[in-house]
């Protein structure tokens, strides 16, 4: 007989001193390394991401629940597997889940693995002062920063590149995109 998988998890987390400007702060937005009980809500996070994108394919519900469950999981492994340096987080408003922003920094540059937010976050400008946050963050290490964006998902390109990115690549299903600090 064939065992479970092991649950999913994160690796360890280097801490909670996560310290973000008043433009975050003063509304109640706060981040957390996430852990393994955050994955059934990241799990819905995604699906609910996603689920526009392959209704079309016309499948009964549980079955595309089932298909976006077993993406979000192959996901979820490829990123801790690659990134295991990067910090996972999880964005909170008011002590409660919205999203989630994954993060490497590391030199030369950060990556920005992954930022998602729910819909009640979605533009608000949430989105855009994490991203700021981590380009200061960066910034003041003399570093830019990285990030792959999907080629038909141009409400976030259109962010990115506001926010000075500039693709450097294209690849069949994403592009690249890099930030280059002023201080490099």
């Amino acid at each position: 007989m064939k065992s479970p998988p092991p649950p999913l998890a994160f690796p360890d987390a280097r801490g909670d001193d996560f310290e973000l400007p008043a433009s975050l702060s003063g509304r109640g937005i706060g981040l957390r390394s996430a852990r393994a009980h955050d994955i059934d809500w990241l799990r819905a996070l995604y699906r609910a991401q996603r689920a526009d994108e392959f209704a079309p394919m016309g499948w009964p519900p549980q079955a595309l629940q089932a298909f976006l469950d077993q993406q979000f999981t192959m996901q979820h492994l490829h990123y801790v597997r690659y990134y295991e340096r990067a910090d996972f987080m999880v964005v909170e408003r008011e002590s409660t889940a919205v999203g989630r922003i994954y993060l490497q920094r590391t030199a030369p540059e950060h990556l920005l693995v992954d930022i998602s937010l729910d819909e009640s976050a979605r533009g608000s400008g949430i989105g855009a002062a994490l991203i700021v946050w981590a380009q200061d963050e960066a910034r003041a290490l003399g570093r830019g920063m990285r990030l792959h964006v999907e080629h038909g998902n141009h409400g976030a390109r259109r962010l990115y590149e506001r926010l000075g990115f500039v693709v450097v690549d294209a690849m069949p299903t994403h592009a690249l995109m890099r930030w280059e600090s002023d201080m490099r």
